[in-house]
């Protein structure tokens, strides 16, 4: 049925499916006749909407071949894909009638390159700080979306000079002398280009259809759905349409519930959900009441309800009084079952609770659910909880292409040679799933491991490909199979060394081409992603690879004449032009279940609807700031302000509200912040609240979180006890390091796992030169100085043990931390331990350093090798032996040592006392000292610890025992038996689950 006018504007009611509901309708006026539905035209909104109409017929065929009707987007624009990407559908109408539309990329480039060109002339109105390409490059993305938006809203460039700058402040002047790039320069770009703007093209193409259409009515249906007639070319192309023989507009969702005096506020109201029909409706001279009921709209009465209900929550503004005459018959506690809100306290457990809701759909056959949100963490959650039940679901949104595993492999690769091959970076590349390097990937990453193991656990090696083949070639003292697998891991490398080289110095080029680098860069890309037969098939493969292939030719070809950059911008900028562009897969991977953003989630109809994230700065989502223009600029010129987009989201979630049954949830804390409810969540429950149903909302909620909760009870595993091994006595360890006794002590699990499990810790990636190296730096100075004394005046003693302090140091001088803070430290500990030395050599007889000892000692289940490597031994001349030890961190207190938590100086008196170390004779032990180096102020101290028989013949008792008690079967290697004694330093605290059982 005609409107007036004769036009034909129809409308599918929110609660009605509406891809399925026009499908089934469009099929029905075609008569079921496949020639004459293939003959006719639905033009949509987008390209994504496109794919969903395409759907629904064939869901209209129960998955039988259909011949489908010719499904255009018409280009209106997407915010999550670069514009003009939906233009190809109707590039064939216009053929050579008007200049093609310039490519994104290429798009980007040139701005990218009037944006240096006018800094570099105009750098008195810009900051000192030098503008680099990557910047320049997003400058220029933020600039090609002010060209969309103001030849969407076809508002010429000439309008910039009316804006009385002298009105504004002034880096708002400066930014409008900055976008004459676009107004003056971007022009002349276009006509050297041949070409023009994606909206300029679009809005050509739908002008030409509109005249051809009006002079020459198609005699096939023709039919625009699903568009709100946001963009002016599109609404004018829905006029001509709707008064076509053939012809129907069908709009998303009029509301027939708000009373007319609030619908005509409506149009005023930019955050209000119909905001963008009544706008339309007015420009095509229609009222509500003249759109017609798209025929066939399934619905049902209660949803009806809780349409009123939502329609009534989202009135203008103005009009909200009327709440308080609102009669408790306008809805039935009844027609609320099908909806409710569910609070929860974290993101997390809002994605569980979600997972858990579209898993139980999933039980029932031929149930369909959804997720809508535009939360996209949401949505990743909700996809990882869902692999607890092994399902794996599509986000339609789809996911940033450079995270794709193509170009994410692609970009580490580039990071890993820009930092000079650092280990974290080079080992992150080669394990990605996609590196196989011309072999077989598990031999492949078998390797990847082994270099890792030998050379990367521990200090960085040298920088580029090159310090790495040196590194593997400086062997230094390791043993033959060491030094043989070094030498593979060379030649396993070298086949690659020529492109990392390459690479490295492209990267290093102060003028280079960007396809050169481009070329380069997929030349070691193909090294390390090649098969056995040399082919990069793994990295093309699949959607990913398709779409990372089309970027890399359209990149190729549109920076051909891009001039020459220093080649350390060009990993920055290849991220900025790839930051805009969304990976989305062709083909779904569970038909019944799915997450949709809601632009996709408009068109379509489920079972059950769960409406994520309802928060304010989610959904709605901030207002965008617009970089280019305040809003009195905007409204001055005729842009729509940032609040438009507050009322199409708005209109999404009452289209998605429409299903038989909807769940709308938010967390209540989001990243350990409080969350604001949703300004639609707090209008839907004042309605309800003033009706008395709150309780009704809420009842379901409590369930699903209790049900959530249960699920997560049961999936938790109880708390590991602490471990208790009991090896036999026979695997049990029979020689130990004076140091070890007190590990022994407090923690003997360290030296089952060590000496029994033979488990080594691993040094940490990319180790920095830590206390451990310090010491073991300083230790070495002093043994050669003590073992080869010098003689002359105190500066002479002192140049010796500084050339010794350098020679011990050696390469680890040029870190510059060692060299601006432990050098100095050394040096005032040289200067110490000098005046100290010559202090001392008057009393002294004879002065031993290093010394190794041995001793065995009696244990029931058969003797125990005490071993020892004391710093210094200084023999005074009452033949009388005193034993240093060299501490540069921190000294046991002399309480410890006494109550025998601190064995080491003791237990080196023992074997003293028993003549253990070599070439001593046993002796007396009159003084345990420690030498407190740390290179502060003072530079050192002395510590001395008397009684020291009555402390060696404790530390002797104690280790017997010690023996004594291990030597049973039954005794345990329990980790930290005494919680107040626990080590600082623990290696096998993580296999113990320390953590775990003793919270």
């Amino acid at each position: 049925m005609a409107g007036p006018g004769g036009k034909q504007v129809y409308s599918i009611p929110a609660n009605a499916p509406f891809a399925d509901t026009l499908a089934r309708q469009l099929w029905h006026r075609a008569q079921q006749d496949p020639i004459r539905l293939s003959q006719g035209i639905v033009l949509v909104p987008h390209r994504r909407a496109a794919r969903v109409v395409a759907e629904a017929f064939l869901r209209l065929g129960d998955g039988h071949a259909m011949l489908l009707p010719e499904i255009r987007a018409v280009g209106d624009v997407d915010e999550d894909e670069p514009f003009g990407e939906s233009l190809t559908a109707l590039d064939a109408d216009m053929g050579d009638r008007s200049p093609p539309a310039i490519s994104y990329l290429r798009r980007v480039l040139l701005l990218t390159r009037l944006v240096i060109s006018y800094l570099e002339q105009n750098r008195d109105l810009t900051s000192e700080a030098e503008v680099t390409t990557d910047q320049a490059v997003r400058l220029a993305a933020d600039l090609a979306r002010l060209l969309d938006q103001m030849q969407t809203a076809r508002i010429s460039f000439d309008q910039l000079s009316d804006l009385v700058p002298e009105e504004h402040a002034g880096h708002w002047q400066i930014t409008l002398s900055f976008l004459k790039i676009v107004s003056e320069y971007w022009p002349a770009v276009l006509e050297d280009e041949g070409a023009v703007d994606p909206g300029v093209r679009r809005d050509r193409i739908l002008e030409d259809l509109a005249e051809r259409w009006s002079r020459n009515p198609p005699t096939h249906a023709v039919t625009v759905a699903g568009s709100t007639g946001t963009v002016p070319a599109t609404a004018a192309l829905m006029q001509v349409v709707s008064s076509l023989p053939q012809g129907a507009v069908v709009l998303p969702g009029i509301d027939r519930m708000l009373d007319d005096e609030s619908w005509a506020q409506v149009a005023a109201d930019p955050t209000h959900p119909q905001n963008a029909l009544a706008r339309l409706l007015d420009l095509l001279e229609l009222a509500r009441d003249d759109v017609t009921e798209w025929p066939g709209a399934d619905r049902s009465s209660a949803v009806d309800a809780r349409m009123r209900l939502l329609s009534e929550a989202m009135r203008p503004a103005s009009t909200t009084e009327r709440w308080r005459a609102l009669s408790p018959d306008m809805v039935r506690r009844e027609d609320l079952e099908g909806l409710a809100i569910v609070t929860c306290p974290t993101l997390q457990e809002e994605a569980g609770v979600i997972a858990l809701m579209l898993r139980e759909a999933q039980e029932v056959e031929g149930r369909t659910a959804a997720l809508i949100t535009p939360d996209r963490a949401l949505g990743r959650r909700v996809k990882a909880e869902l692999r607890r039940w092994d399902i794996e679901i599509d986000d339609s949104a789809g996911q940033p292409l450079g995270d794709t595993p193509p170009l994410a492999l692609w970009r580490l690769i580039g990071a890993a040679v820009a930092d000079g091959l650092a280990p974290v970076s080079l080992l992150t590349a080669l394990k990605h799933p996609l590196a196989s390097g011309g072999e077989d990937p598990g031999s492949f990453r078998s390797k990847v491991r082994r270099l890792e193991r030998i050379l990367y656990r521990g200090p960085r090696p040298p920088a580029g490909i090159d310090g790495l083949l040196a590194a593997l070639a400086a062997a230094g003292d390791a043993d033959d199979r060491v030094v043989q697998s070094r030498k593979d891991l060379a030649g396993w490398l070298e086949p690659f060394a020529a492109a990392f080289r390459a690479f490295e110095q492209a990267l290093e080029n102060p003028s280079i081409t960007l396809q050169d680098l481009l070329l380069i860069h997929y030349r070691l890309v193909e090294l390390l992603t090649a098969d056995k037969a040399g082919k990069t098939d793994r990295f093309w493969a699949g959607d990913s690879g398709t779409q990372a292939a089309a970027f890399f030719a359209d990149l190729f070809a549109v920076c051909r004449d891009w001039p020459a950059l220093n080649g350390r911008d060009y990993l920055a900028m290849f991220d900025a032009l790839i930051s805009g562009m969304v990976f989305r897969p062709r083909f779904g991977t569970y038909g019944r279940l799915a997450i949709l953003s809601p632009l996709e989630g408009r068109l379509q109809g489920y079972d059950r609807i769960v409406l994520g994230s309802l928060n304010e700065g989610s959904w709605p989502g901030e207002p965008a700031v617009d970089p280019w223009l305040n809003r009195p600029m905007r409204l001055q010129l005729g842009l729509p302000l940032p609040e438009i987009r507050i009322g199409q989201s708005a209109h999404d979630f009452m289209q998605a509200c429409g299903s038989p049954e909807v769940f709308i949830t938010r967390s209540e804390r989001v990243d350990g912040t409080p969350a604001v409810p949703s300004r639609w969540l707090l209008r839907i429950s004042a309605v309800a609240e003033a009706l008395g149903l709150e309780d009704c909302l809420d009842a379901a909620g409590t369930r699903w979180r209790g049900w959530q909760a249960a699920l997560d009870a049961a999936r938790r595993q109880e708390p590991r006890r602490p471990p208790k091994p009991c090896p036999p006595v026979a695997a049990r360890p029979r020689s130990f390091s004076v140091t070890e006794i007190a590990t022994w002590q407090r923690n003997p699990y360290a030296i089952y796992a060590r000496r029994i499990l033979d488990l080594r810790p691993l040094d940490p990636l990319d180790k920095e030169l830590g206390a451990a190296e310090r010491g073991t730096f300083i230790h070495e100075a002093l043994d050669h100085f003590v073992r080869e004394p010098p003689s002359g005046d105190y500066h002479e003693r002192l140049a010796v043990l500084l050339e010794y302090g350098r020679q011990a140091f050696g390469g680890a001088l040029e870190d510059p931390a060692v060299w601006a803070f432990w050098w100095p430290r050394f040096e005032r500990i040289a200067g110490w331990f000098v005046d100290i030395d010559t202090a001392r050599s008057g009393t002294i007889r004879s002065t031993l350093s290093e010394v190794r000892g041995t001793i065995s000692i009696d244990g029931p289940a058969g003797a125990v090798t005490l071993r020892a490597i004391a710093d210094r031994l200084d023999l005074n001349d009452d033949n009388v032996w005193t034993i240093i030890d060299y501490k540069t961190g921190s000294a046991p207190s002399t309480k410890q040592v006494i109550a025998g938590w601190a064995p080491q100086l003791p237990l080196e008196g023992v074997i003293l006392r028993h003549g253990g170390f070599a070439g001593i004779a046993p002796g007396r032990c009159g003084s345990l000292e420690y030498w407190e180096l740390s290179g502060r102020d003072p530079a050192g101290k002395r510590r001395g610890i008397s009684d020291a028989d009555d402390l060696i013949g404790g530390a002797e008792s104690m280790l017997r025992d010690l023996i004594a008690v291990f030597d049973d079967d039954k005794t345990p290697y329990l980790a930290v038996p005494f919680p107040d004694r626990i080590p600082n330093f623990d290696d096998f605290g993580h296999l113990a689950r320390i953590k775990e059982w003793s919270s």
